[in-house]
């Protein structure tokens, strides 16, 4: 096993076998995401969607250090992003978009290792992923909507891999949903004591190596043909439905109440 890359807020990782792994580290943050850390995980996707040796790239593998696989947005990142104009969240958004789509896009399988939580981006990896592998006490959630703000360039991959009324019930609420909850929901494909995590890591890759490189890939290719992504136009209306509620007074307030610890105005809590 060998470091490929060996960023600020990622590292890429050569294992045997044509498996590369993916690690988001930022565990202070919680692996929470901002415009840099982006930006590095575009840039290596699409070296690594690049190499052109087929049994050199078979696998790839998605995981964070620390106790939590992802939190989200970064806060210093999130408050920026309120003070920020309409044409610049809209750039953000659409820096996202392109981060998720190439993930999405993978020529090769990919699958999401989750501890603690996968929120909001987080989440995101996950409906990007062809499978997850999930510890019991993970939680997932795409908690925008409770921020005054919208699970915009996600929404896409969520609602084509688990459906229109799986996804309302994510996208919808913003609740957490349990790790048993969301494998129910079609989100995640397996959940596992946390003690097993590796082990039923090592499990899936195994299984996954089974497969034929070629073979694979083109039945990945397959897969995206019958549940093709999201095309230019969607991408650019989802950015343009986060700028404009970052930027909106419902957006900024929300923001403001997060920070503050406190509810924001329009929330109604049900009376004990």
């Amino acid at each position: 096993m060998t470091i490929r890359f060996n960023g600020k807020f990622i590292k890429v990782i050569d294992k045997e076998h044509g498996v590369k792994k993916i690690v988001f580290s930022r565990p202070d943050t919680r692996n929470a995401f901002n415009e840099n850390m982006i930006q590095e995980i575009t840039e290596q996707l699409n070296l690594l969607a690049q190499i052109t040796s087929i049994e050199d790239m078979r696998l790839l593998i998605i995981e964070g250090e620390g106790k939590v696989f992802s939190a989200g947005a970064d806060l210093i990142y999130m408050k920026q992003q309120a003070q920020q104009s309409e044409e610049k969240n809209l750039q953000d958004a659409l820096n996202l978009g392109k981060m998720f789509f190439t993930l999405a896009a993978f020529p090769c399988p990919v699958v999401c290792i989750v501890q603690g939580a996968a929120i909001g981006g987080g989440f995101g990896f996950v409906a990007c992923a062809d499978l997850t592998i999930a510890e019991q006490n993970a939680v997932f959630a795409t908690s925008e909507v409770r921020l005054g703000i919208v699970p915009g360039v996600i929404s896409p991959y969520i609602v084509r891999k688990i459906g229109v009324a799986a996804s309302s019930q994510f996208l919808l609420s913003g609740k957490r949903f349990s790790a048993n909850e969301s494998q129910q929901l079609g989100l995640i494909q397996y959940v596992t004591e946390q003690e097993y995590l590796k082990e039923k890591n090592e499990m899936i890759m195994y299984e996954l190596l089974m497969a034929g490189p070629h073979a694979a890939r083109r039945t990945k290719e397959l897969i995206l043909n019958a549940s093709p992504l999201p095309s230019l136009t969607q991408i650019e209306f989802t950015a343009k439905h986060i700028a404009l509620a970052r930027s909106s007074h419902e957006g900024k307030a929300g923001i403001e109440a997060f920070f503050a610890k406190k509810d924001p105005y329009w929330s109604v809590r049900e009376q004990e």
